[in-house]
């Protein structure tokens, strides 16, 4: 694979893998270099990547494995969801209050166990398919639904409790 050929299989997907290292690792700097380690194992191994079906899949695998990795090596617990994918409204209040209702949401998907979290983040805000999570996740998609399930399901009934604190 030559220079240019890696480049348009590769270039596409490197805002969703540094999306997925922000995540997982919380601070820009760490997901920029967590980004730049990936891209550089991906064209060490250019010859090797047309034996990958899906060399999106791959990369998300290995930025995935290298974020765990990095965490446990510094700080296994400390995995945050920051990005959010806002289309709001134009009054003030309602900027706030979706602002609050976001951030809201990112603590309760913090505190979600670790693959919960993670198949959240995939499916809901970066919008894979179940059988891209597979790969990604190395788990069946029946065992990917039901996390999915229990995550949403927990998820929705501790953003309503809060919501609705105070209120009654």
């Amino acid at each position: 694979m030559n220079q240019k050929e890696f480049l348009e299989k590769v270039m596409p997907f490197k805002d969703k893998v540094y999306r997925l290292a922000k995540r997982l690792l919380v601070s820009t700097d760490e997901a920029e270099d967590a980004t730049q380690e990936l891209y550089l194992k991906l064209w060490r191994s250019k010859s090797n990547l047309g034996a990958y079906k899906n060399i999106e899949a791959y990369a998300m695998t290995m930025t995935k494995n290298y974020c765990l990795d990095q965490l446990k090596s510094k700080r296994a617990s400390n995995l945050s969801l920051v990005h959010s994918n806002y289309s709001g409204d134009d009054s003030v209040q309602g900027d706030l209050e979706w602002k609050d209702q976001a951030t809201i949401m990112k603590n309760l998907i913090n505190e979600l166990p670790e693959k919960q979290r993670m198949i959240v983040q995939l499916r809901d805000v970066e919008n894979y398919d179940f059988q891209e999570i597979e790969e990604i996740m190395q788990m069946e998609a029946t065992a990917i639904r039901v996390n999915l399930s229990r995550a949403r399901k927990t998820l929705r009934e501790k953003f309503l409790k809060k919501e609705s604190y105070g209120i009654r």
